[in-house]
């Protein structure tokens, strides 16, 4: 294992001793409270204080003591404010440029540390340092985004989730940048910003904001019939995720790992979570955006918080160049996947996230991910998308912050040495010493410090070969001819799905399509939706009211693959863990506080959070004490929770069944599919709602057996599917 090395200097935040409440263990001075002339409170420093330390006094940026953070200098008591007040111009710009420019995709995003720890070697395949011994870690930063949002969107639209991972080796960063799904809606990186100006908000009215439902985007979408895969993915319950920590994360393109020898093969990245996948619903969805727009965010930071660290595992999934020749679509293909069933994904090590920021600005914010960021072992494939990806990300990052010098923020700096001949820039932190900014050079000869030098033997370099089956001698605007199959792994996606999540991928290009004006583009969508399933086409024909078109002849006539069930999140995951879930338990005045405490226990011992809802926020007597909500009833619905419990007496339930907050609070649990344990009292309230009994809806003694399940035989009851 390589030798630690020291962090670099430009992680090393050198103004902590300068700047208290900037870093670890900075002291709160002391301060006395004063009046001013129109009743303003002005905290001073104490009068009789230790005016000779510094860290006590507030002072502008350069360092000047300030007298009055409370007025602007004026010429007189009401004068006009005079331009000389440097604290005022200061304050004043700097708040004016808080902010920096967002994110064009990836704005909607939170983030968090963790460590990185190898749990399979495999020195035999790469000779990435982070992959030849069992133990070996480093530190991560992780970021999960939605795509399409603005950064004050929410959290639960459907969308695409970005899923981007800095490890911070001892051989620097490697960024492993994608998404929640394995593959993409384009082929070619120069169709990207084309995609993404559909996508956003329509250029003419400003919306809609954070959804794919609307004219702009599924007239491209019905244009490219390459994105007909992605667009299966997009539809199905993925882009609804549960939670963060309930989700998978890929690497989506091929990449290469290269052994000490000089051998490659390709290489696809999986993060697979240890809670396994879940979604919510679509209705959920919707609702939790106007109970909790912050609903991911929050379940990021509260989980890590009270020490239940999310994990996932990465796995690969590893082929050669002669296996990929043998497929009948290309690997470098970008809106294609390999089946697990196929090729199964080999666990190397887990991450785990531990920490939540300090700062949501200076880290989340500012963190800059660039998929060109990789270390010796592991390379680039010839990915036409990746190639784009590797071009554009570096130019977004310089414009978003503002220098070059954008790797010396610290959460994008490296925790292994790097030294350069680079100098100067905009924002430059580092202090650079001597002349040696060039080389070669001989400066040493001097006895000056020459500098660093490159290194043949530890150095990245590329690998070598180049694909036996392209000709390089070629300047080719052009594409593979495998890549002209857009609907061969559509089907196999939508044919890997439940019927229930058959239903929901149909039900939700209805919703999407009917959000579409034209109807054209609604015809040309479904016309393309032929070549995947016709009973797809068909379903969606009949939601729309419509004919069923005559099928979009295709480039290149597919094939039949055989399903997989990695692909269905309701077959990978037929047993909900109590795990990382959390139960909501409805009690008011009288309730048995044992009985609570019984199912409390239950859920925590499960691994799970138990919320408590009441009426009213606050203590409440019970029956054997009193006892404090978590939440009150009208801002804590159903949607928040994986199932519900209630603890009621009679009369208490009688009068809530007048409400309609309760009343709600059980109907949505029901028509989510979701488990409702519940006591005799609570009957009322569930014959108010018209819930009635089934495997989910069951006495409080059968909650532990039953579990946080969804029960989607319930569904066909509740809502009318496509």
């Amino acid at each position: 294992m390589a030798e630690k090395q020291t962090p670099s200097p430009a992680h090393d935040n050198s103004l902590h001793d300068f700047q208290p409440g900037s870093g670890p263990g900075a002291g709160k001075p002391s301060h006395q409270d004063d009046a001013g002339s129109g009743g303003e409170l002005h905290q001073n420093v104490a009068h009789d204080g230790d005016h000779a330390d510094g860290r006590a006094h507030l002072t502008d940026n350069h360092g000047h003591r300030i007298a009055d953070n409370q007025n602007s200098l004026k010429a007189g008591p009401r004068g006009p404010t005079l331009l000389e007040d440097f604290v005022l111009r200061e304050k004043i710009f700097h708040f004016d440029h808080e902010r920096i420019p967002e994110r064009i995709v990836h704005a909607r995003g939170t983030g968090a540390h963790g460590v990185f720890e190898c749990t399979h070697a495999i020195p035999e395949l790469t000779k990435a340092q982070l992959f030849q011994e069992i133990g070996t870690s480093c530190p991560v930063f992780a970021r999960f985004t939605t795509v399409a949002g603005g950064a004050g969107s929410v959290d639960t639209p459907r969308d695409v989730r970005g899923f981007a991972v800095k490890l911070y080796t001892d051989a620097g960063n490697w960024d492993l940048v994608g998404n929640n799904i394995p593959v993409f809606f384009i082929q070619d990186a120069i169709k990207f910003p084309d995609l993404v100006h559909s996508v956003k908000m329509e250029a003419d009215r400003g919306y809609p904001q954070a959804a794919s439902a609307h004219d702009t985007f599924w007239d491209f979408i019905g244009l490219m019939p390459e994105s007909m895969h992605m667009v299966m993915w997009q539809m199905s319950d993925r882009t609804l995720p549960r939670s963060l920590r309930m989700m998978q994360g890929f690497g989506v393109h091929s990449f290469r790992l290269v052994d000490a020898d000089g051998g490659s093969r390709f290489v696809k990245f999986h993060w697979k979570p240890v809670l396994g996948v879940q979604s919510t619903t679509w209705d959920e969805a919707v609702k939790i955006a106007g109970a909790d727009p912050d609903y991911h965010r929050r379940d990021l930071f509260e989980s890590i918080d009270s020490g239940a660290f999310p994990a996932w595992d990465l796995g690969v999934q590893i082929f050669d160049e002669e296996w990929a020749v043998a497929q009948p679509y290309d690997v470098l293909d970008a809106t294609k996947l390999i089946p697990e069933e196929v090729i199964p994904v080999m666990i190397v090590g887990r991450m785990t996230l531990n920490r939540n920021v300090d700062n949501f600005f200076a880290e989340t914010e500012q963190v800059a991910f660039l998929p060109t960021n990789i270390i010796p072992g592991i390379d680039f494939s010839n990915d036409p998308l990746l190639q784009g990806r590797l071009f554009s990300y570096l130019d977004t990052q310089k414009s978003r912050l503002g220098t070059t010098n954008f790797h010396q923020i610290p959460i994008n700096a490296p925790r292994c040495p790097f030294h350069n001949f680079q100098r100067d820039g905009m924002m430059q932190t580092l202090i650079p010493v001597g002349r040696a900014n060039y080389e070669p050079n001989s400066l040493d000869a001097a006895g000056e410090d020459s500098g660093p030098r490159a290194c043949p033997e530890t150095g990245f370099t590329s690998f070598s070969g180049s694909d036996q089956h392209n000709d390089a001698s070629q300047k080719l605007r052009i594409r593979a001819e495998l890549f002209a199959d857009h609907f061969s792994q559509a089907r196999m996606f939508y044919r890997s799905q439940t019927a229930n999540e058959q239903a929901h991928l149909a039900s939700a290009l209805v919703f999407e399509l009917s959000k579409v004006t034209m109807l054209h583009v609604r015809q040309r969508v479904v016309a393309q939706l032929r070549n995947i399933d016709d009973d797809l086409a068909r379903r969606v024909a009949n939601g729309l009211a419509m004919d069923l078109p005559d099928r979009i002849p295709a480039a290149r006539e597919g094939f039949e693959m055989a399903t997989s069930d990695a692909l269905s999140i309701q077959k990978s995951l037929p047993h909900v863990p109590m795990q990382g879930r959390k139960v909501g338990i409805l009690f008011a005045e009288g309730s048995d506080l044992a009985q609570i405490d019984l199912l409390v226990k239950l859920v925590e011992e499960g691994g799970g959070t138990a919320f408590l809802v009441a009426p009213k926020i606050g203590d409440t007597q019970v029956k054997g004490g009193t006892l404090a909500a978590d939440g009150q009833l009208a801002g804590s619905p159903s949607v928040l929770f994986d199932a519900v419990a209630s603890v009621l007496m009679p009369d208490q339930a009688q009068k809530l069944a007048g409400t309609a907050a309760a009343v709600q609070w059980f109907m949505d649990a029901y028509a989510h599919c979701k488990t409702i344990a519940h006591c005799k009292g609570t009957q009322i309230i569930l014959d108010r709602a018209g819930i009635v009994a089934d495997e989910g809806v069951v006495p409080l003694a059968q909650f532990g057996a039953v579990g946080v399940k969804r029960h989607w035989s319930r569904e066909p009851k509740v809502r009318d599917l496509a």
